[in-house]
């Protein structure tokens, strides 16, 4: 019940346990099961072993930590290695989404590639064609990268920290004090990675004394039972439906009746915009900063391509595209677009 698997290596999770059945299991043995999973599959499909492998990654595991960012490629090296793959290559994520497109391109284009994943949001710049795409060394081709630890984990805990958490008590007043409710709960609760931590008997213990001194006690009476027993991830894929279905509509209802008979959580379009505000402009200036890095104006770029499942919210959208307000804009497919291109690079590399 996890999301953007990998981001957990950017981050200070990287060194965490959780809670596997009835034993604590390091987050990165659970990265280890999914790429062991992974890699039994392909070789059923294939029916052969699979020895290489050609890894995607995010432009930037961690912001501004060059050290870390290393570190986060190491163990996943270290993870692919340690499930049998003895060849180990790496090819950022937004130029393996180039490549896939670039196979039905028919003209030659310089393209700004939007990827924005469920951890990362990751941009390159690319010359892609026809004739381009049959060389060898595409090193000339590629003007820029650049990428930010914001993506669609990140737009569902805000929504649900708008939407959601307010009706278990976010923002209620204990009355004896006449402070708001914590607020470090609602994040964990709210925040894919981390809402198995919140499943503690220190949580249940001062939930029941809060509840007793809170002015809404009804909404923190269904917190604490969505802490005992454990509700979290219900709640965040009710959030992350919600956040869909905004992508084609103006108002959504989020069903949270596991919680309560008859409970909804009313979210709209322009409460999640203002919800999401400083990530987007965030993805604004990575975007302008990539096609900057490249050498261009906005108007050196031709088509902007997205991919990743938040690559069709709005207000991503069109943050991205004020970067370059010109360029044509098309979508390839949300997740199968890194993966296609990643196949087409391990052809050429390991065929």
């Amino acid at each position: 019940l996890m999301r953007a698997l990998k981001s957990i290596l950017g981050s200070p999770l990287i060194d965490e346990k959780t809670a596997l059945g009835s034993k604590m299991v390091a987050l990165t043995e659970v990265v280890e099961i999914f790429v062991r999973h992974l890699k039994q599959k392909a070789e059923a499909f294939a029916g052969e072993e699979m020895t290489a492998v050609v890894h995607g990654r995010p432009v930037r595991f961690v912001d501004n930590d060059e050290a870390a960012d290393a570190k986060a490629q190491r163990v996943l090296e270290g993870i692919a290695r340690k499930v049998g793959f003895q060849h180990v290559a790496f090819v950022y994520e937004p130029i393996a989404a180039a490549y896939h497109y670039e196979e039905s391109a028919a003209r030659e284009e310089t393209v700004l590639i939007a990827d924005i994943g469920g951890g990362t949001s990751d941009f390159t710049v690319i010359r892609i064609g026809p004739e381009r795409r049959l060389k060898a060394d595409r090193t000339s081709d590629i003007l820029a990268n650049d990428g930010v630890r914001i993506g669609g984990t990140d737009f569902d805990a805000l929504l649900n920290l708008d939407a959601v958490m307010p009706l278990l008590g976010k923002g209620t007043q204990l009355i004896e004090k006449n402070l708001p409710m914590p607020n470090a709960l609602y994040f964990e609760l709210a925040t894919w990675s981390t809402i198995n931590f919140t499943y503690t008997f220190q949580n249940e213990r001062m939930l029941i004394e809060l509840v007793a001194g809170a002015r809404e006690p009804e909404k923190v009476a269904r917190l604490l039972k969505v802490i005992r027993q454990r509700l979290g991830h219900r709640i965040a894929f009710a959030v992350e439906d919600g956040k869909i279905a905004l992508s084609d509509g103006e108002t959504t209802a989020l069903p949270l009746g596991f919680i309560e008979p008859a409970l909804d959580a009313l979210a709209t379009r322009s409460g999640f915009d203002a919800a999401i505000d400083a990530k987007t402009d965030k993805l604004f200036e990575t975007a302008t900063s990539c096609i900057c890095d490249a050498g261009l104006t906005p108007d050196g770029i031709d088509t902007i391509f997205f991919t990743g499942g938040s690559g069709r919210v709005p207000a991503v959208r069109n943050a991205i595209t004020r970067a370059a307000p010109n360029a044509r804009a098309t979508t390839g497919s949300d997740f199968l677009s890194v993966a296609l291109g990643l196949t087409r690079e391990a052809q050429k590399r390991f065929a």
